[in-house]
């Protein structure tokens, strides 16, 4: 196989090609180009961990699977990862899920560009993904994505389920 350092490329290939390469630092794959995904550092860890903390408590009464870092294909030529995906109801059955979960949530990292996440972001609201949030530990902000854009929120929650995050959740220990 072979590997990759982090970068984006120009170079085409193809969906297949790209599911079976090797990268140093996962890739995202979108319409042809590799595209490189940002680092995460020791705060990026720690808000993920944290978040999947929280939802871990939930799914021991409710029937949510989440995964940090699953690969998703969103088109044919489109796959996303994002730092975290809740699935409802039941588990996807392929490796890489081409139905949308239930929850997608990005956390910024310092190295983020900003039209870069939201050109991803609406992917995900294209796609069908009913809940997309943006964790913003850098300013400390909580942020839902609609087909409104982006709107800083006060706490994240999901509908018919008992969960909630906040800033002090989230944001105490930082």
């Amino acid at each position: 196989m072979l590997c990759f350092p982090q970068m984006a490329t120009n170079a085409q290939i193809t969906a297949e090609q790209y599911l079976h390469m090797t990268f140093e630092h996962d890739a995202e794959f979108v319409h042809g180009e590799i595209v490189e995904r940002s680092m995460p550092d020791r705060i990026h860890s720690l808000i993920q961990f944290l978040i999947l903390m929280a939802i871990g408590r939930l799914i021991q009464s409710h029937p949510l699977f989440p995964y940090p870092e699953l690969r998703l294909r969103l088109e044919p030529r489109v796959f996303r990862i994002p730092d975290i995906s809740v699935f409802g109801g039941q588990a996807p059955r392929e490796d890489v899920p081409s139905t949308p979960p239930l929850l997608v949530i990005e956390i910024v990292s310092k190295d983020d560009r900003h039209p870069n996440l939201m050109q991803k972001l609406d992917e995900y609201r294209v796609w069908g993904v009913p809940n997309i949030w943006v964790v913003d530990p850098l300013n400390k902000r909580l942020a839902l994505y609609t087909a409104l854009g982006l709107q800083n929120v006060s706490s994240l929650a999901l509908a018919d389920y008992p969960f909630e995050l906040t800033p002090g959740i989230l944001f105490s220990d930082l």
